[in-house]
């Protein structure tokens, strides 16, 4: 089904080794329950690629950053009880007959190593933390490829050459060092990038959650923004404008008030997605300081306005929390994951229609685990964002194969010298300053993601998307794949949609997670992963997809050489047992004629 199209990739290896926040100006919050509220927010700055030195490899303390406990501590009580029920002696998953594995690779074509970790520890002088997982964002347009992980850029060529060097994005943002080494002083906390290239304006858009930290001591004080840069020319390596929109929707600096327990909100896990008229960014919204969710974030912004990078720009956000008039079915949109369109062959409906996709099993969701149901929003009369913003948010909910939280993902056995360090006392004593408590450590399982959305793309007249799934083959309960391809149809007042293709994606005695879908507005598609278990070490997967053939044989881009050996797999830094993270998601984009890939494996 590629023939005519080539695959490119960039792979993310994994190894074992500014300014204070500028205030808004902006009006004060709409009250609680208010679910659409427009604003205004200020440039604040101007971003550039600097040339930095790396650091040199030693041994630091502290080594690790903290996380949100409200978001973090509820994603692993949800996984505990995800590995209770996938135990041998329940149901584990969604009966599918296994995918073949392709004997060659006829269809890939450039290839290149992106960024790896010591590049992101190493970067700005070694004042940087050790982060897992390296959630990925990748953007291609004209003769440039800009890949972006935790907490790193880089701007290559398409033959792979970089054309900058590696930019950390407390840098690229204005903010201190993540920590200075010297003086212990920390930066902002910058976390989940992601980015696009938009070939209608010629400009690319990076966004990034930034979280306001005490520089001290590090603890996370409330405050929290989506940084949104934006590039002043066609050109990634030259000069960006900076945006900061706060998202504690507490009241203060012009945010909503939702009401979120403890004070403020926290605007997790963002994304981009545009359509012809503009640029929108989603956050799945957590309590900051207390379990529970409140309901995903969608902001609009006029995509011309961005691109002329004027003083202040407009805002409008919608709020999808249950109850209050723009939630999915009663229950709250969760990861409502905003497509992008190859070559801006955009949705014309409606005066203009930005198209999601999310999922409905997920706890956040109100869901128990598995769900035969998918939910897709229109966004209509975008071409109000050019004057008067007069937007319309609707959703329907669409019955598709079901689906069921994904086991965690076994590996392929082999050498852990990290691992092994931690299990010889003197070892571990010079690694971390006392032995490990936990030891034997062993060989982890990782982190095979949820039932959340993952990438969606807008792509000959239909949305594309995927999830994780568990999947039973022979008997066998692993990570698979669950894709859609949906046919919408928008009006002002209502979406409907119907499935045009649907499918499973699994490989016997191994596990495919995080997918991610890119199409070209021929109809042809790629689905890639990560491949991982019995046979394979980390690796790097993709297949075919067509929405009238489905998805083809499994072709391995890229094969990992050992298993994952990183901090989050050992109890001694995570605790009992350990949550070994891999990659939030990965990045799949069109461009031309080709289709580019960013995944991670073990190199």
């Amino acid at each position: 089904m590629l023939r005519s199209t080539r695959l490119r990739w960039v792979a993310v290896q994994i190894l074992i080794a500014g300014s204070a926040f500028t205030a808004l100006s902006v009006a004060a919050g709409p009250a609680v329950g208010t679910t659409v509220a427009t604003r205004t927010i200020a440039a604040s700055g101007v971003a550039s690629m600097p040339t930095l030195a790396s650091g040199t490899d030693a041994i630091q303390f502290p080594e690790f950053a903290g996380e949100p406990e409200g978001e973090e501590e509820q994603a692993v009580a949800a996984q505990a009880v995800t590995d209770r029920s996938l135990s041998p002696s329940a149901p584990g998953g969604v009966a599918a007959a296994a995918s073949k594995k392709a004997k060659s690779n006829p269809q890939l074509g450039v290839h290149f190593d992106g960024l790896n970790h010591r590049d992101q520890r190493l970067a700005n002088g070694g004042n940087q933390f050790s982060l897992e997982p390296p959630d990925q964002g990748l953007c291609v347009g004209g003769n440039f490829v800009l890949e972006t992980v935790n907490d790193v850029l880089r701007v290559y060529n398409k033959s792979g050459t970089p054309l900058t060097g590696v930019v950390d994005q407390n840098s690229f943002y204005g903010y201190p060092p993540a920590i200075n080494r010297t003086t212990g002083i920390r930066g902002q906390f910058v976390t989940d990038p992601s980015c696009y290239f938009d070939p209608n304006t010629q400009r690319w858009f990076h966004v990034v959650l930034t979280l306001e930290v005490n520089p001290v001591t590090g603890a996370f004080l409330g405050p929290n923004h989506l940084d949104l840069a934006v590039s002043n020319s066609a050109d990634p390596t030259g000069s960006w404008t900076i945006y900061r929109l706060p998202a504690q929707d507490d009241g203060t600096e012009g945010t909503p008030n939702h009401g979120c327990a403890g004070g403020p909100c926290l605007g997790d896990f963002p994304h981009i997605g545009a359509d012809a008229n503009g640029i929108y960014l989603t956050t799945n919204e957590y309590p900051f300081f207390a379990n529970g969710f409140h309901g995903a974030q969608i902001y609009a912004f006029s995509k011309q306005q961005l691109a002329s990078t004027p003083a202040t720009v407009s805002v409008t956000q919608f709020d999808t929390a249950a109850g209050l008039g723009h939630d999915l079915a009663g229950t709250p949109g969760f990861t409502v994951w905003p497509a992008i369109s190859p070559g801006g062959n955009y949705a014309t409906a409606a005066a203009g229609t930005e198209y999601f996709l999310s999922s409905m099993a997920a706890e956040e969701a109100n869901g128990t685990g598995s769900d035969h149901r998918i939910g897709l929003w229109a966004l209509s009369n975008t071409s109000s964002l050019n004057g008067t913003p007069a937007l319309a948010l609707n959703n329907t909910v669409i019955d598709v194969l079901p689906y069921i939280q994904p086991p965690k993902a076994n590996q392929k056995p082999g050498d852990i010298p990290l691992g092994e360090c931690l299990n010889i006392p003197a070892c571990a004593t010079f690694l971390n300053g006392v032995p490990d408590p936990f030891a034997p450590e062993v060989e982890s399982h990782l982190d095979s993601s949820d039932t959340r959305m993952m990438q969606v793309t807008y792509a000959n007249g239909k949305v594309w998307g995927a999830l994780g799934t568990g999947l039973t083959m022979n008997g066998d309960t692993r990570a698979g794949i669950v894709y859609y391809i949906v046919k919408p149809v928008a009006g002002l007042g209502a979406v409907t949609g119907s499935v045009a293709k649907q499918g499973y994606v699994g490989l016997a005695g191994n596990n495919l997670t995080y997918p991610t879908v890119a199409a070209l507005n021929n109809g042809r598609g790629t689905l890639s992963f990560t491949v991982t278990g019995d046979d394979f070490y980390p690796s790097v997967g993709y297949t075919a997809l067509d929405p009238n053939a489905g998805a083809g044989e499994i072709h391995i881009a890229q094969p990992g050489v050992g298993p994952h050996d990183g901090f989050t797999a050992y109890k001694f830094y995570v605790g009992d047992p350990p949550r070994t993270r891999w990659g939030d998601y990965g990045a799949a984009v069109a461009d031309g004629h080709d289709i580019w890939i960013a995944a991670e494996y073990i190199a």
